[in-house]
């Protein structure tokens, strides 16, 4: 068996492993199937499980005491969840839903706390990708702490992983834009008219219903809150 084969080869937490490690990793790894709208996982679960995302979506929500849904983030393949309680040693605080069909892969809790016993990395690793979405998370309160949608736009943007083109640099949206309004704490309507003023005025261009180029990053900066 290939490791490649495996969840584990897809997650950067077990990257720092060598080949035959991982393999002894994926040993420990036990398949699971969602069809799209099952729920992964539910606040207040006593299940104790690490989940690796092997194909598909799924989306993490918190649900306000009115019953509001707001969306947390969206994670794709070789995305983990779970780790903070394992971590934390908490029961998890979101929900947790197939946005498409998915596989998974999940660690018991107790497998994975062997695991970190024999092999350190594992943990620090687990602390770096907890550190980068702490820091992520104070970029958005800081967005989210004025009125302003658009200041709250542009800093999401400029979080999402980039890549150059000739236009500029292209960004993918991680979730329907439905999704991204409530992400943001606004709604469809005034996200879609927030982007079409940003296209308007040369800053971005859209690319189909999830791609997006920031032609002009000086001045995407300059909306930004973290400027």
């Amino acid at each position: 068996m290939s490791t490649s084969d495996t969840c584990v080869s897809l997650v950067p937490i077990f990257k720092g492993l060598d080949h035959t490690q991982q393999l002894e990793v994926a040993g420990f790894a036990r398949p699971l199937h969602f069809d799209a709208g099952d729920q992964v996982v539910a606040a207040g679960d006593r299940s104790r499980r690490l989940f690796v995302v092997h194909s598909g979506r799924v989306r993490v929500v918190h649900l306000s005491e009115s019953g509001r849904e707001h969306v947390v983030r969206v994670l794709g393949v070789g995305d983990v969840l779970g780790e903070d309680a394992f971590v934390l040693g908490r029961r998890p605080t979101h929900f947790a839903y197939a946005d498409t069909e998915a596989s998974m892969c999940t660690f018991d809790h107790d497998d994975l706390a062997a695991l970190v016993a024999r092999y350190p990395g594992i943990a620090v690793r687990m602390l770096q990708v907890q550190s980068e979405r702490l820091a992520n998370a104070e970029r958005m309160l800081a967005a989210m702490s004025g009125t302003d949608v658009a200041a709250r736009l542009a800093a999401y943007l400029l979080d999402l992983p980039s890549r150059p083109t000739p236009e500029g640099a292209e960004v993918e949206l991680p979730m329907a834009k439905k999704d991204v309004a409530s992400h943001l704490g606004t709604t469809p309507e005034t996200l879609s008219r927030k982007l079409r003023e940003l296209v308007d005025d040369g800053v971005l261009a859209l690319h189909g219903r999830r791609g997006i180029v920031i032609r002009d990053i000086d001045a995407l900066l300059d909306r930004s809150p973290a400027t």
